[in-house]
């Protein structure tokens, strides 16, 4: 294929360039997936981008936008969210030097989506302004609030700590032109999961992303620094591993239909092996954190958008046993701009009016097919009688990740106002009854957002 001769061409020219050492640490991954091994895995937990706003590669200035409509926005996520499993929503550039103002503002969102039911992960951006630039010290307590404040929330299940710090020449979309930047992803790596074991918040990992790709001396310069400068208390750190892959767009910028399905395979296989020669294992999970394909047309059609959906998220399946890939999101669930004549504004599944493309429907039925299911909840309803009252609560191996739970006595002469909130774990409540034959019944919403129904029958109290 034509980009498989343009990165054979760079290899050479970058062999012929670069120092013996840098030579031996090239990284050029399999550029054929045919060739390579499928192993079996879980099965994906999927996710996409909610918001409009892009990075822009190379242009560097934010087109603008057309306004999201709530409404609209939370019906086309309902249309692509699967009944059976988790949906993760990526909530990305949450800025620095945005202040209280950026926090407010995505705490706001982050309690918006869990409380209809989604979990949220946050791309935390290090993009400091003129007097933060380099203070990584300011920049490290920072993320350490940011995890105190969101990780509390327990459907808040992931932070992405600074965005494509090997990429250096583009400061709207990456963090790899600023001061410090290297330091700043260390740094907040080993700081985020440092609070997050001092608040116990069991649910919140901690990971970073990579964009595929930058030149392979930039790379092993970026990759090099990880391992001098992190080493293994920063890998000690990571939950999981992302990466950012837009074949036939960014890298490799030409498209040759079905030819995504290589260039997965090559991002993959290209990172694990960078991300070895900085101590990374391979047991630390990828998320394909961004991928996607921007429509234009008549250049990029809607129709050619809805065939690469399904090479780019088939190919993910396909081998996420063989590079241990673990989750996947789409960027994004809508246009920035349909009309405007940079594509960049145009990764959306729908059209800025909330308008499905073919993509949208393709996405919808590949994530029911393929998504990670949720498993039966192992909980145990006990109740107990003493002093005449009954007391009521929810154990198992599972109760950790119970958000609340409500409790009733089952009929309509029964007490009507027992309920009892919890946050992350369950203690006995106790109601006043009479002596009649009762069934105790227990409402548990669990993070993920599941509900489940727990029984019990229960006679006379009168001891």
């Amino acid at each position: 294929m034509r980009w498989v001769r343009l990165l054979a061409l760079t290899a050479v020219v970058a062999l012929g360039l670069a120092a013996p050492a840098q030579a031996q640490n090239a990284c050029f991954g399999q550029t054929d997936a045919d060739s390579v091994e499928q192993k079996p895995g879980p099965a994906l937990r999927f996710g996409i981008t909610p918001g409009v706003q892009t990075g822009q590669y190379v242009t560097g200035a934010v087109p603008p936008r057309t306004p999201e409509d709530p409404a609209k926005q939370v019906a086309g996520l309902a249309g692509l969210r699967p009944g059976d499993g988790p949906f993760v929503l990526r909530l990305h550039r949450f800025f620095w030097s945005g202040g209280e103002d950026e926090i407010r503002r995505v705490l706001a969102l982050s309690d918006l989506y869990t409380r209809a039911g989604y979990l949220v992960e946050l791309q935390l951006r290090y993009h400091p302004n003129a007097q933060q630039e380099g203070d990584i010290g300011a920049w490290v307590e920072h993320v350490r609030e940011v995890v105190r404040r969101f990780g509390a929330n327990p459907r808040v299940v992931a932070i992405q700590v600074t965005n494509e710090v090997n990429i250096t020449f583009s400061p709207d979309s990456s963090d790899g032109s600023y001061t410090g930047a290297r330091d700043a992803l260390i740094e907040g790596v080993v700081a985020a999961k440092d609070e997050v074991r001092k608040r116990g918040f069991r649910q919140l990992e901690i990971g970073f992303n990579w964009a595929y790709r930058s030149e392979p001396s930039a790379e092993n310069g970026f990759w090099s620094y990880l391992r001098d400068h992190g080493g293994p208390r920063f890998v000690e750190a990571l939950d999981w591993v992302g990466v950012d892959a837009y074949p036939g767009t960014v890298f490799p910028p030409a498209h040759t239909e079905g030819g995504e399905r290589d260039g997965m395979v090559n991002a993959f296989s290209t990172f694990r092996c960078y991300a070895g020669s900085a101590g990374i294992p391979e047991t630390v999970p990828i998320h394909v954190e961004e991928n996607g394909w921007p429509t234009a047309p008549p250049e990029r059609s809607y129709e050619q958008q809805a065939k690469v959906a399904e090479t780019l998220v088939r190919a993910v399946n396909d081998f996420r046993g063989t590079y241990n890939i673990t989750d996947y999101r789409w960027f994004n669930l809508r246009d920035g701009d349909t009309t405007s004549p940079n594509f960049q504004t145009q990764y959306g599944l729908m059209t800025d009016e909330y308008e499905p493309k073919p993509a949208y429907g393709v996405y919808s039925r590949l994530v029911r097919e393929l998504t990670e299911r949720y498993a039966k909840p192992r909980l145990t309803l006990s109740v107990r009688c003493r002093a005449r009252r009954w007391g009521a609560a929810v154990g198992g191996p599972d109760v950790d990740q119970v958000l609340s739970a409500t409790f009733r006595v089952g009929d309509l002469h029964a007490p009507t106002d027992a309920r009892a909130p919890f946050e992350r774990s369950i203690s006995a409540r106790t109601f006043d009854r009479d002596r009649r034959r009762w069934n105790m019944v227990a409402r548990v919403t669990l993070i993920d957002g599941r509900t489940a129904d727990l029984h019990r029958r229960i006679g006379r109290c009168d001891r």
